[in-house]
This record gives structure tokens, sequence and C-alpha cells, in this order.
């Protein structure tokens, strides 16, 4: 491994299964993402010890594997999605037009004879991981409010307690969530062919080994990728302007894109040969997963400000912030 601290380095040494990127490259990729967050973003995510800490988070849903039953068998499609090469999942349902909620596409999957478990559920995983923080974000903006200008000394330290654990959780929301955003830059995390061509036309002559993915994903990256290379490869900020869901769609269409580039390079023997071409495409791949965690983090942080929080009807941070809206303990629940 190389450009980790030691003390990273030692967690990961702990197992390198032949998970999404590898530990090594998950690792690279929050790094990478919390590194490069513009100063728009409050401080405590982009300290020192921030991005330590979403870096070494980046890998742990991989590290929690084999923690036991229903936990694997539930969480483990989330990982991945199993396109097929028209850009549907079992030739069902279109990755554009994917069902709002889990329920509605395990259901139209069981439909067409499958389901979530067996074809997998990353885009949920996306979706899901920032809609939470999102909300995590939006009830900092608030609790910052209520420190300071809440009308009780009681509620001011209630706040201010609230926004301290606040941004533990938020920390750790994003760092266990870049997983996931990394897991979908990985093109193999994202086809049919994940292991292999496998069992579907093959007029190109592509590898049908069963261990094209862990060689790739694991071995490669800690043989070749380096921290400041995945940064080199990363882009400048651009907002989608989009649904949450439209972004993500937009995110897995790109990475399919690759499978096939990916497959020629090891026909060729660049991963096996570690040639400049399979380096470049593989810190290509961890940089664009490193840009977009970063970018979802921001929009993120901007779309936080138009949530309203609270209870019954909550407050938006923009209002608590312009001081026409009074954050109470009583929008907790309270």
């Amino acid at each position: 491994m190389r450009n980790i601290p030691i003390a990273i380095a030692a967690v990961l040494s702990l197992a390198q299964s032949a998970s999404a990127w590898g530990l090594t490259g998950h690792y690279f990729i929050s790094t990478a993402a919390a590194k490069a967050l513009p100063d728009t973003l409050p401080a405590f995510v982009r300290s020192d010890a921030a991005v330590a800490e979403i870096g070494a988070l980046g890998p742990e849903l991989d590290r929690s594997k084999g923690a036991g039953q229903p936990h694997d068998a539930d969480l483990d499609p989330g990982h991945y999605l199993d396109l097929t090469d028209d850009g549907k999942v079992e030739h069902a349902i279109d990755l554009d037009a994917l069902p709002n909620s889990r329920r509605d596409y395990d259901t139209a999957l069981r439909k067409a004879g499958t389901n979530e478990y067996a074809e997998g559920y990353l885009p949920y995983s996306l979706d899901d991981g920032w809609e939470q923080v999102r909300i995590d974000f939006a009830i900092w903006r608030i609790d910052r409010v209520g420190e300071t200008k809440a009308t009780s000394a009681d509620d001011r330290a209630w706040f201010a307690k609230d926004r301290a654990l606040r941004e533990t959780l938020t920390l750790r929301d994003i760092g266990v969530w870049s997983h996931y955003v990394g897991d979908a830059s990985q093109p193999l995390h994202v086809t049919v062919h994940f292991n292999g061509w496998g069992n579907y036309p093959n007029p190109n002559g592509y590898s049908d080994s069963h261990d094209v993915h862990s060689k790739f994903e694991s071995d490669f990256v800690r043989a070749h990728a380096t921290l400041v290379g995945v940064v080199a490869h990363m882009h400048a900020y651009k907002s989608c302007s989009c649904t949450i869901q439209q972004h993500v769609a937009q995110y897995l269409h790109a990475t399919l894109a690759q499978v096939v580039p990916l497959y020629e390079i090891d026909k060729r023997g660049g991963f096996a040969n570690g040639t400049p071409e399979a380096v470049d495409f593989v810190q290509a791949r961890l940089g664009d997963g490193a840009t977009m965690l970063r970018d979802m983090i921001v929009d993120a942080w901007d779309d936080s400000g138009n949530m309203k929080v609270g209870y019954p009807r909550g407050i938006t941070p923009k209002d608590a912030e312009a001081g026409t809206a009074l954050p109470t303990r009583g929008l907790s629940g309270d």
C-alpha cells in the first residue's frame, strides 16, 4: 500500500476481501473526496480529523461482512446492481425509470421472475445514504442557530449538545455511505458480467475467469494505485441540477459504459502486466468515485437548507438562519 498513513494501513491489512475496490480503493475514494470538499461546507466535515475518519470508514461495510444472518443476506445486495448491456435490470426495469422505493422495485422484479436480492439494489443505497446526509446537515444547521438564539439557557445548552452529537453522526453517516458511492464506480459492480463475461454472447472472446473481479479491484489497486494518482483523476465540481435519483442513474450509466473497456484491457494483459493503460484506467475509475462522492456531499449540504426539520410541521434551516423561524426543543419531538 502506498500513500496511506501507518495507522490506516494497519486497519486495512486486517481484511483484504474481494469486495468492491478492496479496502485500499475504498480508503482512497473516501479520503480523496473528503480532502476535496470546498470551504462552503462547515469546518467539522473538512478538518484533518474529519478527513481521516471518513477515509477510515470508507471500507467499513466490507469489514463488517460476515457478521451473521440476516445481516449479510439483507445488506450484501446493496453493494451491486446486475445491469444487462441494454442498461436494464433483468431486461425488465430501465435504470432511468427505477421505482421510488425498494418495495416497489422488488415488486416489479418479482413480476419479472426475480427479486432485489438476486439483482442487487445499489441505486437505493446511494439514494438513501444521500438523504440521510442531507437531513444530518439540516439538523446541524438548526442546532447551530438554536444554541445561540433559543429563548432559554436550558434550550441553548440542549442545542449545543445536540449539535456536537450531530457532527459525530454526520461524519459516520458520510463515511459509511461513501462505501456505496465507491462501489458504484467499479464497472464490475453494475453489470451481469461481474466475474467473467458469463453465459452471454461473447464474440470478442472476453475472459470468463472467475478471478477477474478480485484481481482487478483488490490485487491491482493495492499494487498500482496511489492516493495522489486518484486525486489527479478527479474532476471539478459540476452541479447536476437534477434529483438524486437522476444523478445516481447518470453515474451508473457512466460506470456501465466502462465494462467493455475493462474487459478489453484485461484481454490485452493490462491488469496482469500492470501496463500504463491499465493503471490509468483503474485510477480514473477511483477518481470518478471520489468526484461523485464529493459532489453528492456538496449537493446534500446545499439542499439541506430547504428541508423542514422537526414536528409537527417543522422549520427549514434557511428560515432559522434568516431569523424568520425560531428553533425550539419541541422540534425534536420533546
